[in-house]
């Protein structure tokens, strides 16, 4: 089944409309002529019409009860925005060059999450193509792009899409996107798009004239929660179905990054996510490779990712928000709001070998159990960073780690996420230092929910003992700040750590001990008074040895498990812009070294 305005060729087109509470539904054509033609609803509430004539780029609306002139909710392009007629798209009429295109393992994968309005000065889709083969020669396998859905106005961080079919008219519209994933695939990159299901946005969003898409049986962060399991919900899953499906089918997409499934609400005997999780296998059953769905989650919960005959969801990989509290915390001391949970060694050497620090343990923040067991599922199952948009967004100055904690930090930082066997994401810029924030950004055209973004953000910092006014989301230099400086990638301290990065992803693409499947193969060690972590890690006739220092003294380690070691990594030699390493370059037999200040040290054989 599909669902929308689906142009057959010819200037034919099926229109399907869910709305199974309307009494009168009538499709009013507005260009290239007017015309209105009655619609009529068939059992499962669709109203339904097949019309000559109309051909690719035609603008329409519905005309609900006689009354009210609504767009599409399953439009495919809002050419002038949010509250403009829909336009007709022929998804055939695009040439793609991706045929020879077989997707990237999950285990092989190097994600960098990235916002197409400032990934680039320009913020389209055209112009992010241009910088694709800086992130293949880094060594970047896939991107991650932040929703794309049509928004409000030209700038958002694409969260309060409106229309969950429908690409960013401002980016480039659906050429635009499928232009950059038909490039991405010729030039060995994957693409994951960021799917938002646990909310609409509040503007421009008008699905309730339509149908009952929302539940008040529940409540987000967002307001009322998307019906999944009240009356009519049957229609609402499967309009997040085909949504899901239809990315993958009409854009080529390599998978989805699901949003906050914590806050996807489904009392029913068979959850939303698990249907999807049905039907995506159905769906790759006939695709030249397989497509994944990625979820992002704070509930350390291991059912998310256990098979459907285990009675999990059947996600292929989640969220691991713990590595990242653990890291930062270790890193910048920060302990206000979720980071008081966090803040040692241990956890860190936890987060690494089982992925969860709270596994059914108490949380001090929570006040209450917290987490699951997931030590049976492979690490290629946990997507991990050190930084992304929500951790720095969704701080009150948008501060990136590189404007946070120094240099040596950085490198901390790096080591940490990709010598970790776990799905490693970096965030835009962050491969070379970006020091520009990223800052929440809107252009809502209504005064009173820009006002009421403003006073919400600012109630929200409250909470973790911020001082002062958050930046203003409604303005365009806000925007403008959040925008990367490519140019800085080319010198000083920026173009070392570009070059700590690829050297680290060399390291890993050449060592299969790092991204090993086996957990019973990782070792860690630790000590948190002296504030140092390593791991011991094997795989085949490969294993690597690597320690932490996160002290601002030097520190002695234990004994190297007896080996032959070679460095081959050391953030302390002056090539990384170190003080000097004290790590000699072999090592044989069970040895210490001495490891300077905020350094790491890797070994392997």
């Amino acid at each position: 089944m599909t669902i929308g305005a689906i142009y057959l060729g010819g200037d034919r087109c099926d229109f399907s409309l869910w709305g199974p509470t309307l009494d009168q539904v009538t499709l009013e054509i507005l260009t290239p002529e007017p015309q209105s033609h009655p619609l009529k609803q068939d059992d499962g509430g669709y109203w339904r019409a097949s019309l000559d004539s109309i051909p690719p780029g035609t603008h329409y609306q519905y005309r609900l009860n006689g009354d009210r002139l609504r767009p599409d909710p399953m439009s495919y392009f809002q050419p002038q925005g949010v509250h403009g007629p829909s336009a007709v798209v022929d998804h055939g009429a695009f040439s793609w060059q991706d045929e020879s295109w077989r997707g990237i393992p999950l285990e092989e994968s190097i994600m960098y999450e990235l916002h197409i309005g400032t990934f680039t000065p320009a913020g389209t889709f055209e112009a992010a193509i241009s910088r694709l083969r800086d992130l293949t020669a880094l060594g970047i396998t896939t991107i991650e792009i932040m929703p794309v859905a049509q928004f409000p106005g030209q700038h958002n961080w694409g969260y309060d899409g409106a229309y969950p079919f429908a690409v960013q008219n401002s980016y480039g519209g659906p050429d635009g996107l499928k232009a950059l994933v038909n490039a991405a695939h010729q030039q060995g990159l994957a693409v994951i798009l960021d799917g938002v299901y646990n909310h609409f946005g509040p503007e421009g969003n008008y699905s309730r004239d339509f149908g009952p898409y929302f539940t008040d049986k529940y409540q987000t962060p967002w307001g009322g929660a998307i019906n999944f399991d009240d009356a009519y919900s049957h229609g609402v899953r499967q309009f997040v179905i085909e949504n899901a499906l239809y990315w993958l089918r009409e854009y080529h997409v390599d998978g989805l990054r699901l949003d906050a499934i914590h806050a996807i609400y489904d009392g029913g005997a068979k959850h939303i996510l698990g249907e999807l999780s049905d039907r995506l296998a159905e769906f790759n059953q006939t695709a030249s490779y397989p497509r994944y769905l990625i979820a992002e989650s704070d509930l350390n919960d291991v059912r998310i990712i256990r098979p459907r005959s285990e009675n999990g969801l059947g996600m292929d990989a989640q969220w691991s928000d713990d590595f990242h509290h653990s890291l930062h915390t270790l890193l910048t001391g920060e302990q206000q709001g979720y980071y008081e949970d966090f803040g040692s060694c241990q956890q860190l050497a936890t987060a690494w070998r089982d992925s969860f620090v709270y596994q059914w343990t108490y949380s001090p923040h929570r006040k209450r159990f917290h987490g699951s067991d997931a030590r049976d599922r492979p690490p290629a199952q946990f997507v991990i960073c050190n930084q992304n948009h929500d951790q720095i967004g969704n701080r009150m100055l948008g501060e990136r780690l590189s404007q946070l904690v120094s240099f040596e930090a950085l490198k901390l930082a790096a080591a940490a996420t990709l010598l970790n066997p776990a799905i490693p994401l970096l965030f835009m810029g962050e491969e070379y230092g970006e020091d520009a924030p990223f800052l929440y950004f809107i252009d809502h055209q209504d005064p009173n929910l820009v006002e009421a973004v403003r006073q919400g953000r600012k109630r929200e910092f409250e909470a973790f003992h911020a001082s002062g006014t958050p930046p203003d989301a409604a303005s365009l230099e806000t925007v403008n700040t959040s925008t990367l400086n490519w140019q800085k990638r080319d010198s000083g301290h920026h173009h070392i750590l570009l070059n700590f990065y690829h050297h680290l992803i060399e390291r890993r693409n050449n060592n299969p001990a790092i991204r090993l499947g086996d957990r019973q193969q990782i070792q860690p060690q630790y000590n948190n008074e002296s504030r140092w972590f390593s791991v011991h890690q094997s795989q085949a006739n490969h294993s690597i040895w690597v320690i932490f220092n996160f002290s601002d003294s030097p520190i002695q380690s234990p004994q190297v498990p007896t080996q032959t070691w070679t460095k081959t990594l050391d953030s302390s030699d002056p090539i990384w812009q170190g003080s000097g390493p004290t790590a000699p370059q072999t090592l044989k037999g069970s040895e210490s070294i001495k490891v300077p200040p905020l350094t790491v040290v890797l070994y392997e054989t």
